[in-house]
């Protein structure tokens, strides 16, 4: 169990946030205004069994809360936005971090720790967002410059419902996110321009990436840039969607030590930067069957460049599909699928062969977030519905393997601070067999603008955790979260 005073302190938490949300929900709505202005409120209360290494705590709570301001204005074939971020973490574990190099942060209140110069309540505010944007002659078509928050994957809006949610769930963040989950967020700093019509999106983008994360100050620029170009397009009356695209990307962060199956002294001696390409596509479809309708999903990606002094050269790939009885009311969606990304099998070798992720948003994907998708291989089932209205429910259960056990069990999202690469790796020392790991979630969306979410899930530590974590391989993991959501929208031209 949770010791006993960090319980009360999330619970006192959570009571006031519910009480100053109830008060905000049941105001009258604002007048409209000449700018827009946007508030968004999320207070999370996190649950952590991490994987036993006494004398450490694994087992402990903290709280998160992030409130964002925004105001926005639209001026013919213009646009802009400005909006600050301010992001705080109450009470995160002093003691969570182990002395064992293999065992490392033990949890991400751990994480959150560590990133900020080991303050247990980190504090600050930033500019989250700040850019102008100008559309064409249609809407599909536009021009974006300043500080954003960039997703691939989500360039054109769906109007069938199952393809947007693949669209948003399944092919979205898993290389380029704004990293949603976490505290601070990603954002980026660069230039965004689609071209396009109703059925087609054409968009290119360069960007810088900012600080942010698990560090609460996301005003600085990192050393870390990328390049994208992709072609999405909708096919079959919108039952179809593909995209292809390329992605470059260049970590110019030469002081740091890269997080790879090296030994030690060959990482710590490798100043050079890191430059890679990653090609590929994907593909969803809906095809109406009997009372429902089934729905298929490939996505694939290699990769090439160098990392460092080596050559790189990896790839990924995932195979999903499911049946969805939407002629029922709660629409009660079966899906399964397989997903696996190409590990290196010898770390003396001069060819670095680990599938890299770049800057994603890693939860999408690993919604217990102990792993991510570098050397992974994941097989899963998954069952949604929506019992009454505004709320849904899902489960997951996953059986993980490390795809090389040469190679590294990696976690993390990607560089989000000068001061450290941004992913983390435990030796496998061989070993493949990983974990397993069932999940739920309770999704209620009390009114238009109070949301209340829940999420439990448990983990056991297979041959992979068992070398590592000797004493204890399971791990629990849970949080209740209250998302506040308020805004005013623009005054119309000429009113």
């Amino acid at each position: 169990m949770l010791k006993s005073n960090r319980a009360l302190t999330a619970a006192a938490v959570l009571f006031l946030a519910l009480s100053l949300a109830q008060g905000r929900a049941q105001a009258p709505p604002a007048a409209n205004s000449p700018i827009g202005v946007t508030v968004y409120d999320r207070t999370r209360i996190d649950t952590w069994q991490w994987f036993a290494a006494p004398p450490q705590s694994e087992t402990y709570a903290y709280v998160e809360s992030l409130l964002r301001i925004g105001v926005q204005q639209k001026i013919n074939h213009w646009d802009w936005q400005l909006e600050l971020a301010q992001p705080s973490i109450l009470h995160a574990p002093t003691d969570a971090v182990s002395s064992v190099a293999a065992q490392g942060q033990l949890g991400l209140g751990a994480t959150y720790y560590a990133s900020n110069s080991n303050e247990d309540y980190p504090a600050a505010a930033f500019l989250k967002q700040g850019f102008v944007r100008y559309r064409f002659a249609t809407p599909q078509q536009s021009l974006r410059l300043g500080r954003f928050e960039f997703i691939e994957g989500q360039e054109m809006q769906q109007k069938n419902p199952t393809l947007a949610w693949l669209q948003a769930n399944r092919f979205a963040h898993r290389l380029i996110g704004n990293f949603g989950f976490s505290n601070a967020q990603r954002s980026v700093d660069g230039i965004e321009g689609h071209l396009g019509g109703p059925a087609w999106d054409l968009v290119a983008a360069a960007a810088r990436s900012d600080q942010g994360v698990f560090n609460m100050n996301g005003n600085p620029e990192l050393n870390v840039d990328f390049q994208y170009l992709a072609l999405t397009r909708q096919e079959a009356n919108q039952h179809v969607l593909w995209r292809a695209f390329a992605l470059g990307y260049h970590d110019g962060r030469t002081g740091l030590t890269k997080t790879d199956n090296r030994p030690l002294p060959v990482r710590q001696a490798d100043h050079n930067n890191i430059r890679i390409g990653t090609y590929g596509g994907d593909a969803a479809a809906v095809i109406p069957a009997g009372p429902g309708s089934f729905d298929f999903l490939f996505w694939g990606a290699m990769q090439n460049g160098s990392w460092g002094p080596e050559a790189h050269k990896a790839n990924a790939a995932a195979v999903e599909g499911g049946y969805k009885l939407t002629s029922v009311p709660t629409a009660p969606w079966l899906r399964g699928g397989w997903f696996r990304s190409s590990g290196d099998k010898n770390p003396a070798d001069t060819t670095h062969n680990t599938f890299f992720q770049i800057l994603p948003t890693p939860r999408i994907y690993a919604r217990l977030p102990f792993y991510n998708l570098m050397n992974s291989t994941d097989s899963f089932v998954q069952v949604m519905d929506t019992p009454i209205k505004r709320v849904a429910l899902r489960s997951d259960l996953h059986w993980l393997q490390l795809t090389s056990g040469q190679d590294l069990w990696y976690q993390g999202g990607g560089a989000f601070d000068n001061k450290v690469f941004g992913y983390v790796g435990r030796p496998a020392n061989g070993h493949s067999s990983f974990a397993s790991v069932p999940d739920i979630s309770a999704d209620w969306q009390a009114t238009k603008d109070l949301a209340l979410n829940f999420y439990y899930a448990y983990a056991q530590g297979k041959s992979v955790v068992k070398a590592i974590y000797p004493t204890g391989s399971n791990m629990q993991y849970g949080y209740v979260e209250l998302v506040y959501q308020w805004g005013v929208k623009q005054r119309a031209a000429g009113k």
